[in-house]
């Protein structure tokens, strides 16, 4: 299953939470909160030891195996956290720098240093430990127009395999559901990305400059939904944007036709019934809302753990994207 939090033969999987989940359906709940050491423990993120080592490969001449040796490429390899055995991860360049788990939560520690009462709230392995993520929650929250609060996140993100960088990325969470926020703005960024060919340590200047572009996107996305909380939508001005944002062409089957009448209506019943929305309801806020809301827990998946997954990894983030910036005034 694509995006799969790493479970281990023992059964233990690699992901831990302290209190309360920003992602339901996964990982153990902790009764409290949790340091970087804490948390790379308690999520079977620590001790890997990520390393590169010689890629080779074997040709066979007369019979004879004769080795070759890619020099333009290393391979990364871990130390399995529960058997001690050395495990594959990818193929990389020979520029690329190695980032251990520890560094991606110490990066965090490091951004809110003069941040008293951040704390680490989610951390786990993705992909069989070829990518790894870790969240930080902010002291401080923000009130849309005084009726919805909006917790703040730090979510650290890298890999192993030399598909992505090591990413932070700001993004707020809606208490009332727990919902993971993305928004974008044409003057304010909410990540910053380390490459893996540089001094992360180094950059950790620059990152907290850069995170300046945190706040302003906290700001600019606090305005955009206070002015979306302002504005009336109808049900069918909803159903357009709905439409948008899962299109369907004349000629689909029978099957993605019902697929798509069920989640609309799964989505109207979101945004006039739901509880999460009582405070919310009428306007597009609450479409907003309601749309987020459907995608952390309701869009049609294998099972909880799948669609909890799409949060952290998957297309769902886009589609958030897409909803947003529909619904913006």
């Amino acid at each position: 299953m694509a995006h799969e939090l790493e479970t281990f033969a023992n059964g233990q999987t690699a992901f831990a939470s302290a209190r309360v989940s920003a992602w339901h359906q996964l990982g153990t709940v902790t009764q409290a909160t949790m340091s970087a050491d804490e948390i790379m423990g308690a999520a079977l993120l620590g001790n890997w030891g990520v390393r590169t080592i010689p890629v080779q490969g074997i040709d066979v001449v007369n019979g004879i195996e004769v080795p070759i040796l890619a020099d333009d490429r290393r391979m990364t390899v871990r130390r399995n956290p529960v058997t001690g055995q050395t495990e594959y991860l990818g193929i990389v360049g020979t520029d690329y720098e190695v980032i251990q788990n520890e560094q991606c939560a110490d990066m965090l520690d490091q951004l809110v240093d003069q941040a008293g009462g951040a704390h680490f709230e989610t951390a786990g392995s993705l992909r069989r430990g070829k990518s790894v993520f870790v969240t930080m929650k902010l002291p401080t929250a923000m009130e849309i127009a005084g009726v919805d609060r909006m917790d703040l996140y730090l979510i650290g993100t890298t890999s192993h395999d030399g598909t992505s960088a090591l990413r932070v990325d700001a993004s707020p969470i809606r208490v009332v559901c727990a919902n993971t926020q993305r928004a974008a703005f044409a003057h304010a960024v909410g990540h910053y990305t380390f490459r893996h060919t540089s001094n992360v340590g180094q950059q950790i200047t620059q990152a907290r400059e850069a995170l300046g572009l945190m706040w302003k996107y906290m700001g600019a996305f606090e305005a955009a939904a206070e002015r979306m909380l302002q504005t009336a939508m109808t049900t069918r001005e909803f159903e357009k944007i709905v439409a948008q944002v899962w299109p369907v062409a004349d000629n689909a089957t029978d099957k993605a036709k019902a697929n798509a009448k069920e989640r609309l209506g799964t989505l109207k019943y979101l945004i006039t019934e739901a509880d999460t929305q009582k405070a919310i309801t009428g306007s597009r806020w609450a479409g907003y809302q309601a749309i987020t809301e459907y995608l952390d827990h309701y869009q049609a998946a294998k099972d909880p753990t799948t669609r909890a997954n799409r949060v952290i990894t998957g297309k769902t983030g886009e589609l958030k994207l897409v909803a947003f910036d529909l619904l913006k005034v």
